[in-house]
């Protein structure tokens, strides 16, 4: 088992195939499973994963899963469809200044985007969402180390100036633990170690 409180930055670190995207999925509802998935005191069973997303459990997929022949701006818009126009409009403009990049991409076509720009944008418009809890699965495969670094400090961001909860699946163990409250240690599908970071 494991526990995320809320406002804390949770990472669970594994080798590929360890099991932490299909935790994730999980969690969402995408999967079934057994045991007993908790939000906020309540269960989450039998809910469904867009209910879970309305209710603030939000997830970035490994897969990034964007609209790829839309833009930037219209996948952002996806995201906040929920918010209110002015609401709506105050988030885009935090998220810009967030990832600045997204700004000047607004009206690309998501394909078209390096690929660390489109993990930029998935993240963008599952904050969107306004979650309290965000699910980021391995949101550096593949990247370069300069995109590496922006990611970073985005995480740092919003460590610093929100209240939102973290829960990030990496395999990247060096890009995890500086953004880590606690660690978990995936393998084979269980826990094989919990601890602080430094300690890890």
């Amino acid at each position: 088992s494991l526990h995320v409180q809320r406002g804390e930055f949770v990472s669970v670190v594994g080798l590929n195939g360890a099991g932490k995207t299909t935790l994730f999925n999980a969690i969402s509802g995408l999967v079934p499973h057994s045991g007993e998935i908790r939000w906020a005191g309540k269960t989450l069973r039998g809910q469904s994963p867009a209910a879970s997303a309305r209710g603030g459990v939000v997830q970035c997929p490994e897969t990034r899963e964007l609209f790829s022949d839309m833009t930037v701006r219209e996948n952002l818009n996806l995201g906040g469809q929920h918010l209110r126009s002015a609401e709506g409009s105050e988030r885009l403009e935090w998220l810009f200044d967030l990832f600045p990049v997204l700004r000047a991409r607004q009206a690309q076509i998501a394909r078209t985007l390096s690929g660390g720009e489109q993990q930029m944008l998935a993240i963008a418009r599952a904050l969107m969402m306004k979650p309290e809890l965000l699910m980021l699965d391995e949101p550096t495969l593949g990247l370069a180390p300069v995109i590496l670094e922006t990611l970073s400090k985005a995480l740092e961001r919003l460590r610093e100036t929100t209240s939102i909860t973290v829960l990030l699946g990496e395999q990247n163990v060096t890009f995890a633990l500086p953004h880590a409250d606690r660690v978990y240690v995936l393998d084979h599908a269980k826990i094989v170690w919990e601890g602080p970071p430094n300690r890890f």
